[in-house]
């Protein structure tokens, strides 16, 4: 068995279908967790502690190995929640009769790749590193009581999301808090606690999570309402059955707006400079996102979205929390650098941030309206 590092890229890429067992079993340890773990999706954990880990190096509370053992512990945490989400969905006879969540990834329970022992092996190796790094979090801090309490929190969020929290519609707000405030302030917050223990920005640091937070909620809130009738007809209460399909459409198109009102607040505030809105260049997406949500899911894929069915929503929200993750994360990239950086620039990082802002501002609105139009024509 060789180590395949394509794969290990395409994996965190994008969500991997397979139906070949022989290819399942070819596949190296590591290829086989990223697909089980659909890794695409929970790389969303990296951007959190990347967004977090800029926060703390621009407030002097930055160490790299503490960083890269929290952040890989939380990834593999995340991975092992959906290993976990997987077991719990297939015992309880969800995820039979070609449900929502066989059709667009490897399920290896469901195909036979794993049996029920297997997952639970898989399950426990990936908790106990996940556990050992969130031991290291609590040395690394002097066993602080809000780091204890994070770590009680995330064991019991892992164990208990699938059921009950998915079944009684409080999983996407779960998700939004962990994702955003709560993980970004988090990881700052055991930086900071390791360092010098100054959390005088924390506030701030939870606020700027809130955007990245509902992008990643955007994307669960529109898987559900991708799988409604799913969920429905299994018993699986999620926010969009419990509020029914338009309700659920018009609260994630409210999450858009927020999430760029958030970053426009930050800015007018004075947290970032406008270097952050550097991420209204993901607009484009956001409308394209907006513009779907604002019509019923359709009964089947349009014409040139074949191979992309069944998600139809959540396609849309993951194409743009993509953009987004990587343009807001530039933003407080550049944003920090201009902090530290020993000398004046050129042209204010303001002036620069207002460039940025209106040429993303014409470049979205023109690219929305022209496939609005070609659209039209077609």
């Amino acid at each position: 068995m060789n180590i395949n590092f394509s794969m290990w890229r395409k994996a965190i890429w994008e969500l991997i279908k397979m139906e070949d067992k022989k290819e399942w079993d070819a596949l190296d340890v590591v290829s086989k967790w990223l697909i089980a773990t659909r890794s695409a999706v929970t790389t969303v954990t990296i951007y959190s502690c990347i967004i977090a880990g800029l926060l703390a190096w621009r407030d002097d509370h930055f160490a790299w190995l503490p960083w890269i053992i929290v952040t890989l512990g939380l990834f593999i945490a995340h991975g092992t929640n959906n290993l976990l989400n997987d077991y719990t969905d297939f015992n309880r006879g969800v995820d039979k009769d070609n449900y929502f969540r066989t059709q667009y990834g490897v399920h290896p329970l469901v195909q036979n790749f794993w049996t029920r022992s297997q997952q639970i092996q898989w399950f426990f190796v990936s908790g106990v590193i996940a556990f050992l790094a969130g031991v290291f979090a609590l040395i690394y801090t002097g066993f602080n009581s809000t780091v204890v309490g994070l770590f009680v929190f995330g064991a019991l969020l892992l164990l208990f999301y699938t059921w009950p929290l998915k079944y009684w519609a409080l999983g996407e707000l779960a998700i939004f808090l962990v994702w955003g405030p709560i993980m970004i302030a988090g990881v700052y917050f055991v930086l900071a606690a390791g360092k010098d223990g100054n959390f005088t920005n924390l506030w701030n640091v939870a606020l700027a999570g809130i955007p990245f937070g509902l992008s990643v909620a955007s994307i669960n809130v529109s898987k559900h309402i991708d799988k409604l009738n799913d969920d429905k007809a299994k018993g699986v209460g999620t926010f969009p059955v419990r509020v029914g399909q338009a309700v659920a459409r018009f609260i994630n198109i409210a999450m858009f707006l927020v999430i760029y009102g958030v970053i426009i607040y930050l800015v007018v505030d004075g947290y970032f400079s406008t270097f952050i809105l550097l991420a209204l260049f993901a607009l484009q997406r956001a409308f394209f996102a907006v513009a779907v949500l604002s019509k019923p899911r359709p009964d089947g894929p349009p014409q040139g979205f074949e191979a992309f069915w069944p998600t139809w929503f959540s396609g849309f929200s993951f194409y743009h929390n993509r953009l987004f993750g990587h343009l807001f994360i530039l933003g407080v990239l550049l944003d920090t650098l201009a902090r530290k950086l020993p000398f004046d620039l050129p042209l204010s990082a303001n002036w620069l941030g207002v460039i940025a802002f209106g040429i993303g501002i014409v470049i979205a609105g023109v690219k929305y309206f022209q496939a609005k139009a070609k659209k039209a024509g077609a």
